[in-house]
């Protein structure tokens, strides 16, 4: 089969698909070049609650190749995962691959600058979310093989990140699930994995940074989104069927 093949005739939902310089979009753009149909979950307001900013969504999925239908929906709301997975099923069908890329960010600290708030909303979106997406997408599985959920985590086993206690803590949970939930899904013909992207400019490295990443990279250079989106495209092809309730780092030799 040929490699625009490889995914064809499937359906894969990734979320956190907004910005070009995002990995949800390099994602995005590798499963449409294996030919899958994509879903794909937006929240614009956070991104212009960031540093970096909000593209025109329309915009970004007009660039992706291939048939793409858009949903913007806040996963902070504990109803959205199923409300987004039964509208990709009424999209198309089916669902067969659900790349969990969305996460939470800022409005962290360090201990002692905590509040419940803080935590309870990076769980919210950074754990619930994902783990209630793949039990939608595992009542709506009928297949026997072939099912994929690729879960994203921020290397928080690595090393520590004193500044982002409870985003930190929510990225943990998702690397402490993983070998459960492959453990009851593999039988199903669903593996289940998680990907450690490290450091991906996704447009926060200003020049400022050259010397930190002379330091910390032996590439010379950070990660770019296609990175680790040509792994995580991997892991939903029928290659990676033996790769299971793993959690994958891919750093480029990242030194802490």
């Amino acid at each position: 089969m040929s490699a625009m093949g490889l995914l064809g005739g499937r359906v894969a939902l990734v979320t956190g698909v907004s910005r070009r310089q995002g990995i949800g979009y390099a994602i995005a753009s590798r499963l449409a070049g294996l030919g899958a149909d994509l879903f794909v979950q937006h929240h614009v307001a956070h991104d212009a609650s960031q540093p970096w900013g909000a593209d025109s969504v329309d915009e970004v999925l007009a660039s992706i190749d291939g048939r793409v239908v858009g949903m913007g929906v806040d996963l902070a709301d504990p109803d959205a995962p199923d409300q987004l997975m039964a509208a990709a099923v009424e999209a198309y069908g089916r669902v067969d691959v659900l790349v969990c890329n969305h996460a939470r960010s800022g409005g962290d600290g360090p201990l002692g600058e905590l509040t419940a708030e803080m935590i309870d909303g990076h769980y919210a979106v950074n754990t619930r979310s994902s783990i209630l997406l793949a039990q939608a997408f595992v009542r709506q599985w009928s297949g026997s093989t072939g099912g994929r959920i690729v879960f994203m985590t921020s290397g928080q086993d690595r090393g520590a990140m004193p500044s982002e206690v409870a985003y930190a803590a929510s990225k943990g949970a998702l690397s402490s699930i993983v070998e459960t939930l492959s453990y009851q899904l593999v039988g199903r013909g669903i593996t289940v994995n998680a990907v450690n992207p490290g450091p991906v400019d996704t447009g926060w490295a200003g020049p400022e940074l050259n010397e930190l990443v002379r330091q910390k990279m032996p590439l010379g250079r950070w990660g770019q989104p296609d990175d680790p989106a040509r792994l995580i495209s991997w892991l939903c092809t029928d290659d990676a069927a033996w790769i299971t309730g793993e959690v994958i780092n891919s750093e480029g030799g990242f030194r802490r």
